[in-house]
C-alpha cells in the first residue's frame, strides 16, 4: 500500500469533511429529514492509511472499502485505533473473498445473488458471528453493474432471510453515470422497490438504503438514502 499516496491528489480533509455534512444536513432539510437519518460512509479506496487517520480525526466513524485486500490490509494497519471505526464492504465481493469480509465488517453492501449470500451466511457462521447485509440492486439494468434486477430481489429476500447467520438490513444501488435527473429516477426505483417488499414479503423491514456517492448523494437524501458512501468530496480525486 507504499504507492497509494501516489495516487491521491492531495485535499484538505477536515474541511472537506465538515462541508460534506452540510450538505447532508441541507439536502435532509429540503427533503423534511432529521441529520440523524442518514448515515455518512467515508470510502477510503486507495487512500493511504495517514490520510485515513485525518478523517478519523476529524469525525469519520464509518469507512468504507471496496476491495478485500485493501480493507484488510487498513483495518491492520489502523488496528489500534480506539473507539474502532466501523468499516463497511461497498466493492463487488467475490466468493473466494469472503472469508476475509464475513464477520470482519459492520455490514457488507453488496450482497449481489443467493450464492454469495449463502457464502457469506456460511462464513459469519463458521466463524460464530452474524453478518449484517444489503442486497445489491440494479435498478439501471446497465451490463457493466452488479447486482440484482428488481424482479429477482423478492426472492433472494426470501431465501436469505432462512440464513440464521445473515441479516438483511436493506438495499444498496449505484446509480447511471449521467444527469441527476437519471440518478434521481434510479434511486426512486429502489426507494419503490424497498417499500413494495416491505408491504408484500412479511417481517421484511429493510431500514437501510445505501444509495448515493460525491456525484449524487443529495438526490439520494432527498429520495430517501439512509447511508451515502463518499470518498472524492473528501479526499480529492484519484489520479489516474
Amino acid at each position: 500500500m507504499n504507492d497509494m499516496a501516489d495516487r491521491v491528489v492531495p485535499h484538505e480533509i477536515a474541511g472537506a469533511l465538515d462541508a460534506v455534512r452540510l450538505r447532508i444536513d441541507a439536502a435532509c432539510e429540503r427533503a423534511a429529514r432529521a441529520p440523524r437519518e442518514v448515515r455518512l460512509v467515508v470510502v477510503t479506496k486507495e487512500v493511504p492509511p495517514e490520510r485515513v487517520r485525518e478523517a478519523i480525526d476529524a469525525g469519520a466513524t464509518d469507512l468504507g472499502e471496496n476491495r478485500a485486500q485493501e480493507l484488510v490490509a487498513k483495518m491492520t494497519e489502523l488496528e489500534e485505533l480506539e473507539p474502532q471505526p466501523r468499516w463497511h464492504f461497498i466493492g463487488t465481493l467475490q466468493r473466494n473473498k469472503v472469508r476475509d469480509v464475513a464477520g470482519r465488517v459492520a455490514l457488507i453492501h453488496s450482497v449481489d445473488s443467493i450464492a454469495l449470500g449463502r457464502a457469506v451466511a456460511a462464513r459469519a457462521a463458521a466463524s460464530n458471528s452474524a453478518q449484517d447485509v444489503l442486497l445489491e440492486v440494479n435498478v439501471s439494468g446497465e451490463l457493466s453493474k452488479h447486482g440484482l434486477t428488481p424482479g429477482a430481489t423478492a426472492e433472494a429476500l426470501q431465501v436469505l432471510s432462512s440464513e440464521t447467520a445473515l441479516t438483511i438490513k436493506g438495499l444498496m444501488t449505484i446509480a447511471p453515470i449521467g444527469s441527476k435527473a437519471v440518478a434521481r429516477a434510479a434511486f426512486q426505483v429502489l426507494r419503490e422497490l424497498r417499500d413494495e417488499l416491505r408491504t408484500t414479503l412479511s417481517g421484511a423491514t429493510l431500514d437501510e438504503l445505501s444509495m448515493g456517492m460525491t456525484s449524487d448523494f443529495e438526490e439520494a437524501i432527498e429520495e430517501g438514502a439512509t447511508i451515502v458512501r463518499i470518498g472524492t468530496a473528501i479526499f480529492g480525486r484519484r489520479k489516474r
